[in-house]
């Protein structure tokens, strides 16, 4: 795993829609001018679309920042809406987010993708 789970302070999720065509300054700069978090405290911070498809998550790992991308395949997020809200998040909710579940929902789970048989491993048709 690129992030070691143990030496992750806190895990924060930006709750409404952030414009993901944002790199690492600008989602930076939205942690800390925005919510008045610092993001080299070795967080992971969690934003999303407009579209519930996909998120981007930012951490310092003490000598530069990841930026990771998740597009689910199939099904929608259940991110939360309050736009001006930033939420901890336990490590449970994380790995259920992660995992396509819902945060605080044992019912919803993203259906797994449909396997397109035309295309080899390779990624040739």
């Amino acid at each position: 795993m690129l992030i070691d789970p143990a030496k992750i302070n806190q895990v924060y999720i930006v709750c409404g829609k952030t414009d993901l065509r944002r790199g690492i300054d600008g989602l930076a700069a939205v942690v800390q001018e925005q919510f008045a978090l610092d993001p080299y405290n070795q967080a992971l911070y969690l934003f999303c679309g407009t579209r519930k498809d996909r998120f981007k998550a930012l951490y310092w790992d003490k000598d530069g920042f990841l930026l990771l991308y998740k597009r689910i395949e199939a099904g929608r997020l259940q991110w939360p809406v309050n736009q001006d809200e930033v939420r901890k998040l336990t490590y449970l909710q994380l790995s259920r987010l992660l995992g396509g579940w819902s945060l605080d929902s044992t019912i919803h789970k993203i259906k797994p993708p449909k396997v397109n048989k035309a295309l080899s491993v390779s990624g040739r048709l």
